[in-house]
């Protein structure tokens, strides 16, 4: 059971890792490389669809760490698996103070209502995401070496 609870683990943190990698290195630039107005719709798109999905993803993932830490307590790798779960509870807060109010803000802007500094909030989202992203990378790779 513990072996499993591993596996499920280790892929839903994962896929969440290269969703989020993807967001900042591949479907931003997509999105940077549009004319003005494009991009800002396209993030505020962005914005609402995965700001729905990945709460879920990142309190499931803390959730699946959390249980295999106490699952496994008196086996070797815990300490990885701790470990990890202390970044993912970084990157949930992270999230919450951070990227999450210029997300909901930013969700309903068009080109008619944004604000002048729309483009440096997006910038400051971008930077915090890059943070969080090395954070979970981290996360995963510490699952990942424990599993082995």
């Amino acid at each position: 059971m513990l072996d499993a609870l591993k596996v499920v683990t280790i892929v839903v943190v994962g896929v969440m890792v290269g969703v989020e990698f993807s967001v900042a290195f591949v479907v931003n630039r997509i999105l940077g490389a549009l004319p003005e107005e494009s991009y800002q719709l396209g993030r505020a798109h962005g914005g609402r669809m995965l700001g729905a999905l990945m709460p879920v993803w990142y309190f499931t993932s803390l959730a699946l760490s959390a249980v295999w830490a106490v699952a496994g307590w008196h086996r070797p790798g815990v300490g990885l698996v701790v470990t990890a779960a202390a970044l993912l509870v970084i990157s949930v807060l992270m999230s919450v103070l951070l990227l999450v109010p210029i997300n909901n803000r930013s969700k309903t802007w068009t080109p008619e209502n944004r604000p002048a500094d729309w483009r440096e909030q997006s910038d400051r989202w971008d930077r915090f995401h890059y943070a969080r992203v090395a954070v979970i990378v981290a996360a995963f790779t510490l699952l990942a070496t424990a599993l082995a």
